[in-house]
């Protein structure tokens, strides 16, 4: 090791016998003289302990070493490489020497380093190590008085402004550490002046040099030295040195020198971040104005304005840890100079700005800032106007200004800093930022062009409400609903007010927003009744619009207690009257009851969750009693909501009854204990007595068999029954175990039955049942048992799922609280009839075999519930055992279910490799379930497996998939070069060419073909693209039934990549990915945008009055901007606007793009006719090929203009129309003309001169005549074609 590397790093610690062994191997480079000398010299020093029988330890060593220093010292010839290597040697021995020792010896060390190091000979290696000895000894010495210390401190400052960058830089570093050590001594004060003097004597200097201008200045490179030194000793020195050399800085700042502004600000920044002492305040803070004022785009570069923002957010976090009231005195400046960045060109700078300013909006306005603003405007309002405003309104008018034409470029970076200021204000944001709220209204209400970050501005917006709430925002912003044109109202609200409503007052929805509800209806009853369709369905969506927003306001309410009872009575009479509003009503129920449950039963409210600030804001309202009372309210209320919904349930059809059971649910896990019972035994009274009824309507059946069917009565009873298990289920959460108990027997008798809708509810109530009573399954276990065993041959194909719900709550119930044995017994009872379940035709059902697989391989295997890996292997080999199966389904399923449970555990990979000689015995077999689901199999051990396992298992794999492929199942050659394909992938193409049959070789050729023009169109594509399509690949996806055991015909033309991915997850990853693209490049802006967005270029749009552009009219400079920017868009006509007529009806003109056909007349047209019809319909609405989707943007690749408009209705020709153009048209271009191939471009000039052809007999008529004779003469063309050929 050499140079600062050398001496910075401590050695590894050894003995003293080891000690010259240890230096030897140190300084091993003999290509360094130094190195050279320093082994050389330790090498003597040892021989010669040897020689006279002297212990080679470190203390002598260190006697050895000294006197010979001393010794060189004395001398007037002494060579300075052993000077330099003796240093050396001294600097390692003294890190071994004892330190008590090392004091014993401080006085005579001292005397002989200076001594040495006023030696003219000793070089750069034998400085560094002396300075690093120095610095130990002054470490030793810290509780020594000043005049012991201070000749030999003396020599480590005066090294600071050495012109050898390896000697100053050892000397930043080791007086960094002696002032580290001197933190708690008495000689911190007088050591950190001597530095304050050494900087106020090089100020003088360069100072003093100024007289003289054609000399270099004198003092001045040493002053950058020294604060090269201040930057990292600045934070350890006293806090009077610290004042004074701010205070130096203050001045040294307004040269506006950059290499002395950068030096001082990152001395700045040491100190704030790691200032161990006592600060001014008062002196930081100029410090930090003084920077702030002096940032400036046109001068500053991007690095010095980036650096400058963050340290005004550590500087002035400091500042108001030291003293608050400076540092909010001071805001408003700094607001201002982070706002000046924002219009910068530097992406890096304007990051670093806002990221500044949302750290001191959190970080330096406090309530109290906030209150007091508060206070003076609402002394101002009773007083007259004020002079001045308070800090915080200054704060709040730099914010608002972030909204102005001048930072159009980057509105996104000012909604962030506009949020977090709405953010920070909460409630009082209405009296600081209502102007505001009106200008990002505004901005919304201008056309979709003139604003960018639309979705921005609403999160925006939305981030407002949340903080002010809903009364004070829709104060500043009213709906508006009172206008007579509804068009004119404020309606983009209600999305926003729906997604940001929360800690809201139920009491304001009552009293505001229902009387909106009943304005609405009357008008929307009004205009029906003037015929006016169309604006009174426009009037009956806002109605629903306003009770959407009912789940919004039930979201952590302020005032459950207080308004709840008012606002029920306008619930009741709604779920009475508008079926419309009930799926609303009862989602604000559960929404109110679950929040309140949560809180009381101490549960994380939203697990896995980013929540906003006002969220958090309006959960940190709820504690236990708050909670506590709001369900005592809600449970006073219980029983008349019950009544209303019970009621308004018998008529509900099947799309409104999930959610209205849902919400009796809710309702019964907090009412009264009686209250439920009775609505359960009246539910339980009206299903005995429809049972009874259809028991005797099927036994007349029977008994009559010339009676007329009445199959509609008893699917009425059926559907009634069903509806009634549904309500007596949903009171399970507010039943006693009598009550369970009657509704357990209920459905027992009817699991035989025949009918599927009520033997499927049936299994439904067990299952939940056994969902959320354990208690009951302990205390009638082997009755259940023998109640699903008895039932199994009846079962219903519908009543599956819900079947083997109960079996898994019946299995993980007894892992957990029964014995091993007798958990292994009931597990191989059902788990036939699960893996069974996993060829289902039903999708849910067989979804649901798929999970419970899963979960049950979860509760054996997973450590933290108990289970143990052993478990899970023995679960894998039940599972496995399904393939000594007699029929194909059943050795179909079993491989199924270890494919799923191969593909969930990693740790069963292993153990699925075992099953690979059954899997290629099975192979052979003519039957394509089995083939399929083998194939399955090798597909999960290939994507799942590493490398190195699949090697062990290559050859196997390979030769039993191209012997299978001999047989006549050509049906899945797609599919086993899919899966070789994979192989190729995972094992390279020279493993898997190793074990390839020769005979084979084609069809690998064939697959590395491929391979190759994947990756020439993948590195054709941006490193953007490559980035997200390896993150894409990599990710985990999710198990896909069809993916995996699809028709393998189907799976030629899908990517390895994607074979366990879903539909869901890939749209999922594709919005992902566009969003993040979008964001980047919303981030990334060029220079030449900001520059355009900054300047008024009022020539490039028309001023019809010659008037001059108003500046201070906001809407105006907008849209003056935008018009320089919007890009060449295709003018709208008049033509395209829908017309309306009196219902409300879009009617589609006779001469506009699409036509509407007339029944009457598909009527009269001839069948040939009509069926050609609806053949290109069904071909336009069906899936197209590629070829066809090919031939398809080939005839589309041109844009004809007909020149329609010239027509005239009287004469043959063109005519001119008034303020139009001549006649003209365009045709179609071919790009075939630009083909390379010979043979298009030849067609492509046939083609064209066949047009010029057909111009001389067409000349004379209009372009669409013309247009439409062309494309008869080639219909008759064809038709001669064809007769001809027949």
């Amino acid at each position: 090791m050499e140079g600062v590397e050398m001496e910075t790093a401590r050695p590894v610690q050894h003995s003293g016998d080891d000690f010259c062994a240890a230096v030897i191997s140190q300084f091993s480079n003999r290509s360094n003289e130094h190195h050279t000398h320093v082994c050389n010299s330790i090498g003597t020093m040892s021989q010669e302990l040897i020689d006279l029988n002297l212990p080679r330890t470190a203390a002598v060593y260190f006697r050895v070493t000294c006197s010979s220093l001393d010794r060189l010292s004395s001398s007037t010839d002494a060579a300075g490489h052993l000077i330099d290597a003796m240093l050396t040697i001294l600097s390692l021995v003294v890190d071994r020497y004892p330190l008590s020792a090392l004091k014993t010896q401080h006085a005579y060390l001292s005397e002989l380093l200076t001594r040495v190091l006023r030696i003219k000979s000793i070089g750069v290696d034998g400085l560094v190590p002396a300075i690093k000895c120095i610095s130990r000894l002054l470490i030793v010495s810290e509780k020594a008085g000043w005049e012991d210390v201070a000749q030999l401190y003396g020599f480590l400052v005066s090294y600071m402004t050495d012109d050898r960058p390896k000697v100053r830089k050892q000397s930043h570093l080791y007086l960094r550490e002696v002032l580290q050590y001197f933190q708690s001594a008495p000689v911190l004060a007088p050591a950190s002046e001597t530095i304050t003097n050494v900087l106020e004597r090089f100020l003088l200097i360069a100072g003093g040099s100024k007289e003289n201008v054609s000399e270099e200045p004198k003092g001045a490179q040493e002053l950058l030295y020294i604060l090269d030194a201040l930057k990292i000793c600045l934070p350890y020195m006293s806090s009077k040195s610290s004042t004074t050399i701010l205070n130096y800085f203050k001045t040294l700042l307004q040269l506006r020198y950059p290499m002395i502004t950068r030096r001082i600000s990152d001395g700045l920044n040491a100190m704030c971040l790691h200032s161990v002492g006592e600060l001014s305040a008062e002196v930081l803070v100029d410090l930090l104005c003084s920077l702030a004022t002096s940032v400036s785009s046109d001068e500053s570069s991007g690095d010095s304005i980036t650096f400058t923002c963050r340290l005004l957010d550590t500087g002035m976090k400091k500042v108001y840890s030291l003293d608050r009231q400076i540092c909010v005195v001071k805001l408003p400046v700094v607001f201002s100079a982070l706002q000046d960045v924002l219009v910068s060109e530097h992406e890096e700078a304007l990051v670093a700005a806002v990221a500044t300013f949302k750290s001191l909006i959190d970080s330096c306005i406090d309530e109290s800032l906030i209150k007091q603003g508060v206070d003076e405007i609402t002394v101002g309002a009773n007083s007259g106007p004020r002079k001045s405003g308070s800090v915080i309104e200054k704060v709040c008018a730099t914010v608002e200004s972030l909204l102005s034409y001048h930072y159009e470029a980057v509105l996104d970076m000012s909604f962030q800093i506009v949020s977090t200021m709405f953010d920070k204000l909460g409630k009082y944001s209405s009296y600081f930022l209502k102007k505001t709220l009106e200008s990002l209204a505004e901005m919304q209400n201008s056309p979709d062009g003139d604003v960018t970050f639309r979705k921005q501005l609403h999160e925006c917006i939305g981030t407002a409400l949340g903080a002010m709430g809903p009364e004070n925002f829709l104060s500043v912003l009213p709906l508006k609903l009172e206008a007579e044109d509804l068009t004119e109202s404020n309606h983009w609200l209600f999305p926003i007010l729906k997604q940001y409503t929360v800690g809201a007052d139920l009491n304001f929805f009552t009293t505001l927003i229902l009387p909106m509800v009943g304005k609405m209806k009357r008008k929307s009853a009004v205009l029906q009744q003037e015929g006016k369709t169309y604006s009174a369905r426009s009037a009956d969506g806002i109605v629903y619009s306003l009770w959407s927003l009912l789940p919004s306001f039930c979201n952590y309410p302020v005032d459950t207690a207080e308004s709840f009872k008012g606002l029920k009575i306008e619930l009741c009479t709604a779920l009475k009257e508008e079926p419309d509003v009930r799926g609303i009503i009862c989602s604000s129920l559960q929404i109110l009851i679950q929040q309140n449950k949560r809180i009381l039963e101490g549960k994380e409210n939203t697990p896995n969750t980013e929540i906003g600030i006002s969220e958090k804001r309006a959960i940190a309202l709820y504690t236990a009693e708050v909670a506590g009372s709001n369900l005592t309210t809600l449970k006073s209320s219980a029983r008349d909501l019950l009544v209303v919904l019970t009621g308004v349930y018998s008529e509900s059809s099947k799309e409104t009854g999930g959610i209205l059971l849902s919400a009796i649910s809710e309702l019964a896990s907090i009412s009264d204990k009686k209250v439920v019972t009775l609505f359960f035994k009246k539910t339980m009274q009206n299903l005995l007595k429809l049972t009874k009824e259809a028991g005797i309507q099927r036994n007349s059946s029977k008994s009559d068999s010339m009676q007329i069917d009445n199959s509609s009565h008893e699917d009425s009873l059926s559907t009634a029954r069903a509806q009634l298990f549904d309500l007596a289920v949903s009171f399970l959460p507010g039943l006693n175990c009598e009550e369970i108990d009657v509704l357990f027997v209920a459905a027992e008798n009817v699991l035989k039955d025949t009918d599927g809708l009520i033997q499927k509810k049936a299994y439904r109530v067990l299952s939940l049942i056994f969902q959320h009573s354990d208690d009951y399954i302990s205390r009638n276990l082997e009755k259940v048992l023998s109640l699903m065993i008895e039932v199994l041959p009846s079962c219903h194909f519908s009543a599956k799922r819900y079947r083997l719900d109960c079996l898994y709550f019946l299995i993980i119930h007894v892992s957990k609280e029964g014995s091993e044995q007798r958990r292994q017994e009931i597990t191989a009872s059902f788990l036939t009839e699960i893996v069974l379940a996993l060829k289902e035709a039903n999708k849910k059902t067989r979804n649901r075999a798929y999970e419970i697989l899963v979960q049950i391989g979860h509760a054996c295997g997973d450590e933290e519930k108990g289970g143990q890996k052993e478990k899970l292997a023995h679960f894998f080999n039940m599972v496995a055992g399904g393939l000594a199966g007699e029929t194909p389904h059943m050795i179909s399923a079993a491989m199924t279910g270890l494919a799923r449970l191969a593909y969930e555990f990693s740790d069963l990979v292993s153990a699925a490799y075992n099953v690979l000689p059954s899997t290629f015995l099975l192979l052979q077999r003519k039957n394509k379930e089995i083939v399929k689901a083998n194939l399955g199999l090798l597909k999960v051990l290939v994507a799942k497996s590493q490398a190195e396992s699949l090697q062990t298992h290559l050859r196997s794999m390979v030769e039993g998939l191209l012997n299978w492929q001999d047989s006549t199942k050509n049906h899945f050659k797609a599919k086993v070069k899919l899966l070789l394909e994979m192989l190729v992938k995972k094992c390279g193409l020279n493993a898997v060419t190793e074990v390839m049959p020769e005979e084979h070789m084609k069809l690998l050729k064939n697959i590395r073909k491929l391979k190759e023009r994947k990756e020439k169109k993948r590195s054709a594509k941006s490193v953007e693209d490559k980035s997200v399509i390896s993150k894409a690949t990599t990710s985990r996806s999710r198990w896909n039934h069809t993916k995996i055991f699809s028709d393998f015909g189907d799976d030629e033309e899908m990517n390895s990549d994607d074979e366990f991915e879903d539909k869901n997850s890939i749209s999922t990853r594709r919005t992902k990915y566009s969003s993040a693209l979008q964001s980047k490049a919303t981030m990334l802006r060029t220079k030449r945008t900001r520059k355009a967005a900054k300047s008024l270029q009022e020539d490039s749009f028309d001023q019809l009055d010659d008037e001059p552009l108003d500046l201070l009219d906001r809407q105006k400079t907008r849209s003056a901007l935008r018009s320089s920017q919007l890009v060449n868009k295709k003018p709208d006509s008049d033509d395209d606007e829908p017309f309306l007529d009196s219902e409300g009806r879009i009617v589609v003109q006779e001469d506009g793009k699409y036509k509407k056909l007339d029944r009457k007349k598909k009527r009269e047209m001839p069948s040939d006719e009509t069926d050609e019809l609806d053949g290109r319909r069904s071909e336009a609405g069906s899936h197209l090929s590629r070829n066809t989707q090919k031939r398809r943007r080939t005839s589309e690749s041109g844009y004809a203009y007909t020149g329609k408009e010239y027509s005239s209705k009287k004469a043959g020709g063109d005519v001119m129309r008034k303020d139009k153009l001549e006649p003209y048209a365009y045709w179609p271009l071919d790009h075939k003309m630009v083909s390379r191939r010979p043979e298009h471009r030849a067609a492509a000039r046939k083609g064209m001169s066949s047009v010029v052809q057909l111009a001389k007999k067409l000349q004379g008529r209009s372009v669409a005549s013309a247009l439409s004779v062309n494309g008869v003469l080639r219909g008759k063309g064809k038709k001669k074609g064809n007769q001809k050929k027949r």
